[in-house]
């Protein structure tokens, strides 16, 4: 594991995030791997629908990156689902593909029909769900879960026991099931779900600390983003010792969607110091196809996504952007495929101009015109209430050399 945080070229992130007095109260695995879902939680999203042909193009490209599992689908939902999963495990790739099931053996068998290494099977457990929604005990959701566990495993599937809603469990019926399902049918591994995004961090790792002592089985974590923090707790998770965390690209999903892979795979690598290997100059690609198959775009602001993360208006340090970026970026924009920019406005200074100048290949300007450029510039910048375009700053720069 890597314990640096600079790297010439790629990043400069926090040194404390490094210094022993932080590492020594992590409980950090090895290894983490990232369970992507888009192609199943993703799509859950409102208004999104992905083909076969989407679903293929998708997983071919987080399988570029390095993404370790790509839950393909749930086969029950249609036979166009089915016939993706069976798609998609018959290209090859190096992901381990997995797919998600009821508690019932028929899910099961479709799983092995689709040619999946793995089955994520889902029960209830939350309180209001089991209240409200089921009308079921602890005891019903391990009676529905024991045979179903015991037969997946048997048939060469990786089972993952996934009881959703884990955040708003009474902690008596988790702990009963939990303890039931390691005495009659225990998984390989066990996931803990904040359904509702309604977790803090210190409540993700104290359940992380709590389900492992349990039970003694690899952790899986899977978030929502309700409350803006589904990357936050999933990180958290590890630090408590989670080995998998579960994502969906651009942070598709339901509501306020799921914890976003690409946020994640940088903060693994960048801010735990994992060295996972993932393509990150690939990211972009990935992030430019979900969001042209999805029709849902990207914020300008989103991390490690958006259109304007490395561009400054601002003029104070603009010299650096282009020259020296890790000196007003955490990340190089080369790492994610990027690259910087500077663009004009309310908030530019003179150093802008100057770049700008030589950029467009407009010459050098004596400084009274670099004034009267800079002035005319942020009214127009004051009035558009944007950005100028290269036509708008080439405007000005012929009217000042007129006058």
């Amino acid at each position: 594991m890597r314990e640096n945080h600079f790297e010439e070229g790629k990043y400069w992130v926090s040194p404390y995030n490094f210094i022993p007095e932080v590492r020594k109260e992590l409980a950090l695995p090895p290894k983490v791997q990232i369970h992507d879902a888009t192609l199943r939680d993703g799509e859950q999203t409102p208004g999104v629908v992905f083909s076969i042909d989407d679903k293929i193009r998708i997983a071919s490209k987080m399988d570029e990156i390095g993404v370790d599992r790509i839950e393909a689908g749930m086969p029950a939902v249609s036979p166009q689902d089915a016939e993706a999963i069976k798609q998609i495990s018959k290209l090859g790739l190096k992901a381990r593909i997995f797919t998600f099931a009821r508690a019932l053996k028929q899910d099961i068998d479709m799983a092995l029909e689709c040619g999946a290494h793995g089955v994520i099977i889902e029960v209830p457990i939350g309180y209001p769900k089991l209240v409200t929604q089921f009308g079921w005990s602890w005891e019903d959701v391990f009676r529905k879960s024991r045979d179903v566990i015991n037969y997946a495993r048997e048939q060469g599937l990786y089972a993952v026991f996934f009881p959703y809603d884990t955040t708003r469990a009474r902690p008596q019926d988790l702990e009963n099931l939990c303890k039931g399902i390691m005495a009659e049918s225990p998984p390989d591994s066990i996931g803990i779900v904040d359904t509702m995004g309604c977790a803090t961090p210190e409540a993700i790792k104290y359940m992380v600390r709590w389900v492992k002592g349990m039970t003694g089985l690899p952790i899986e974590i899977h978030t929502h983003n309700d409350f803006g923090m589904g990357v936050a707790t999933e990180l958290a998770a590890v630090t408590a010792g989670a080995e998998v965390v579960h994502s969906c690209g651009n942070g598709l999903g339901e509501r306020t969607g799921n914890a976003a892979l690409e946020e994640l795979m940088l903060g693994l690598d960048l801010l735990y110091g994992y060295e996972t290997g993932y393509r990150l100059d690939k990211l972009p690609e990935l992030g430019d196809l979900l969001a042209e198959l999805s029709n849902v775009p990207i914020a300008r602001n989103k991390p490690v996504l958006g259109s304007g993360n490395f561009i400054r208006e601002s003029g104070i340090g603009i010299q650096y952007v282009m020259h020296d970026p890790l000196v007003m970026f955490g990340t190089h924009p080369a790492l994610t495929g990027r690259s910087g920019e500077v663009v004009l406005g309310k908030k530019s200074g003179k150093a802008s101009i100057v770049y700008k100048l030589e950029q467009l290949g407009l010459g050098e300007a004596t400084e009274d015109e670099l004034a009267e450029i800079l002035g005319q510039v942020k009214q127009k910048g004051i009035a558009l209430r944007s950005i100028l375009d290269d036509d708008q700053f080439k405007a000005i720069v012929a009217n000042v050399r007129a006058a």
